[in-house]
């Protein structure tokens, strides 16, 4: 029984070698940890369990038979992360530099079945060259029997995705299909195509950095969520998500303890500029409502004109979507309608409450923009905050300006409470454009056109720049101080933590993609 006992200590002391030690000193040698390294910062102290230590590859071609590595290249199991349970897998670079097997695929299928079956998030460190070429189409098969996990647990249980190292081709589509990307900078990549085949097909040249880079996928392409400078910063990342997400899509987010006293928030009360054209930040306005210190932002580099992150307000957890007016003023465009779109339709998926913090003139005009698809896009949005029935909110800060006054979670397409400061505009325009249409002849037929456009500019904000007309018709419930906003929507939230929405029967709306 003693040499029994001795041999499965060796192969489990042997699995977790990987590759082996040269193999694992190269790996730090780049800045980057190992798999199991990886997991042990991730998991709650001792909370990690393995399952699948002792699997090994099936091939016997190309040699393949001489080079059995005991776990085939992917660490996986389940543990704890600030004490709730979570199911995790982690590539390891030290084998056949992590490239996925069929065995390898099927270690991380029967952890992501694992944690639909039991309800809890997924997450994945993603570190891999790719498929395992010597397999064929047994490695293909083993990356669509992943993908078709994704499309099952989306919408079921978190799944957050962090590309800590290569991963091109086939591989990029299952972390496209999870909720969150995290990216460590320049040590992964992401890309369909790498840059020889670039070279080869359009004749550019370009690094892998720069093709498929955190920092290009952060800001250019929006693929990436969260961007981290090593290894440590975006495990740091990730266990800071699972704070503000629930286990599944019947749970709620966990609380935290708040203590609330009267909530006034004077600080609000100094942040819009008197000139209505004049910018300000709107994290501020998230900063003076929310628990101090808990704002968690989504890609923060990405189509900057819209804020979207989580936050706590009052200990619950919230997700927030708010224009930016220091950015384009603030207006809507193809990537701020998808990235708002996205990050609407997480929340909704997982019963977390929206508050939707607008100032926003309008769609952004142009011959690029209607090219790229505004209409459809723009859409998005509409969809997404239309169809979401967790508790959503709005506060209207400045400017609501035509069809973008809808989109922005307005009463008109569910919104179950809206507020507006006194600096509230709401229009089909701003005063000057709708002057210049509406008064156009009486203005050119003036003696003196500037000063009778001024005239008009001044009577139509007097009557349409502010909040008074949307709330004498319903459209928005209540003109509030700033310093009061904290205090209103602690009080909504409260009331709205129990809301029902039946929706008609159907299979699935069409949301236009």
């Amino acid at each position: 029984m003693e040499d029994k006992k001795r041999t499965l200590k060796d192969k489990l002391a042997k699995s977790r070698l990987g590759g082996g030690q040269e193999r694992i000193d190269k790996q730090h040698a780049k800045g980057k940890l190992t798999a199991w390294e990886r997991i042990h910062f991730l998991l709650d102290e001792g909370s990690f369990e393995e399952m699948g230590a002792l699997v090994t590859h099936r091939t016997k071609d190309f040699g393949m038979d001489k080079q059995v590595i005991l776990g085939d290249g992917v660490v996986t199991g389940y543990g704890t992360i600030h004490g709730r349970q979570v199911c995790v897998y982690a590539q390891d670079f030290t084998v056949f530099g992590g490239a996925l097997s069929e065995t390898h695929a099927e270690k991380i299928c029967k952890i992501m079945d694992m944690a639909l079956k039991i309800g809890v998030p997924v997450i994945g460190l993603n570190d891999s060259g790719g498929a395992r070429i010597q397999e064929g189409v047994r490695s293909l098969g083993g990356y669509a029997d992943i993908f078709y996990r994704n499309v099952m647990a989306s919408g079921v249980i978190p799944q957050i995705s962090a590309v800590m190292g290569p991963c091109a081709g086939g591989a990029v589509y299952s972390p496209a299909m999870t909720d969150f990307i995290l990216m460590v900078e320049n040590s992964s990549y992401m890309f369909v195509t790498g840059p020889n085949v670039v070279k080869t097909v359009t004749n550019e040249e370009v690094t892998s950095e720069e093709l498929g880079g955190a920092q290009t996928h952060a800001t250019k392409s929006g693929v990436t969520h969260l961007t981290a400078g090593n290894d440590i910063q975006c495990i740091d990342q990730i266990r800071k998500l699972i704070g503000y997400i629930p286990q599944n899509c019947e749970d709620k987010p966990q609380d935290m303890p708040c203590e609330l006293n009267d909530e006034i928030r004077e600080v609000l009360e100094g942040i819009i500029p008197d000139n209505s054209n004049q910018p300000y930040d709107m994290r501020q306005v998230i900063d003076g409502i929310i628990d101090t210190g808990t704002f968690f932002e989504i890609q923060k580099d990405y189509a900057q004109n819209i804020v979207v992150g989580f936050a706590r307000m009052g200990g619950k957890s919230i997700g927030i979507v708010a224009n930016q007016p220091i950015c384009l003023a603030g207006v809507l465009d193809v990537d701020s309608s998808k990235k708002a779109a996205r990050f609407t339709r997480f929340c909704d998926c997982f019963n977390i409450p929206l508050l939707v913090l607008v100032d926003v003139p309008g769609f952004l005009p142009g011959t690029d923009q209607e090219w790229n698809g505004i209409i459809t896009n723009g859409a998005k949005l509409l969809y997404a905050l239309s169809e979401a029935t967790v508790p959503k909110v709005t506060v209207i800060t400045r400017k609501a300006y035509g069809g973008a006054y809808d989109v922005m979670n307005s009463k008109h397409i569910g919104a179950d409470f809206n507020y507006a400061w006194p600096s509230a505009e709401i229009a089909v325009m701003g005063a000057k454009g709708a002057s210049e249409i509406i008064f156009r002849k009486e203005i050119v037929s003036s003696d003196d056109p500037e000063a009778k456009l001024a005239e008009k500019v001044a009577d139509y904000a007097k009557k349409f720049a502010n909040p008074y007309s949307a709330a004498e018709r319903g459209f928005v419930d209540e003109v509030i101080l700033p310093k009061d906003t904290r205090r209103k929507l602690i009080k909504a939230y409260t009331l709205l933590q129990d809301k029902v929405v039946n929706l008609p029967k159907k299979k699935h709306g069409n949301i236009p993609l």
